[in-house]
């Protein structure tokens, strides 16, 4: 059994929080409202400095350690949605191909996704390049400003959000 860590911190969407032990983060959430917390942990302590400087557009990848998936097929979707550059975007079908496996489970990994940006899902959208859902913060609307964000600070990429 291990002591967990909780850090929270206020951001345009809404408090993160992070949550760790001595050797790996476990978890994010977007939630809403809640006091600002200062972790304890190194890995903690890592995750929030480098959300703070995801949001500050001076961080397009994050270097944590992360608590594995269940499974090797869940940590190679995971993976999957980590390959997907900083301000670019994939479907649900096209990165199905790219992870050899389909849509529905890239849709349920997203779903169950338990690092918000870190692992980013919300840069999976719809075929036809709309949203789709989103299952942290305040859902679609978080979404897009994630997007929007990225888009903001993404250098030599094309103007068009649905890129591949």
């Amino acid at each position: 059994m291990y002591a967990r860590d909780i850090a929270r911190i206020a951001t345009p969407v809404g408090i993160i929080t992070v949550e760790g032990d001595t050797d790996t983060v476990h978890g994010v959430r977007i939630t809403a409202s809640g006091e600002t917390i200062e972790g304890t942990t190194e890995p903690v302590i890592h995750a929030v400095a480098q959300l703070q400087e995801w949001f500050a557009g001076e961080r397009t990848l994050f270097d944590l350690p992360l608590a594995p998936a269940a499974t090797p097929r869940g940590q190679a979707l995971r993976d999957a949605m980590v390959a997907i550059g900083y301000g670019e975007t994939l479907s649900y079908g096209a990165l199905a191909d790219l992870a050899a496996s389909s849509a529905r489970a890239i849709g349920q990994a997203c779903a169950r996704n338990p690092f918000p940006i870190i692992v980013p899902c919300h840069r999976v959208l719809n075929t036809d390049g709309r949203l789709g859902a989103y299952s942290a913060g305040q859902g679609s609307i978080t979404k897009r400003w994630l997007l929007d964000h990225e888009q903001r600070f993404a250098t030599g990429r094309a103007g068009d959000l649905f890129s591949r």
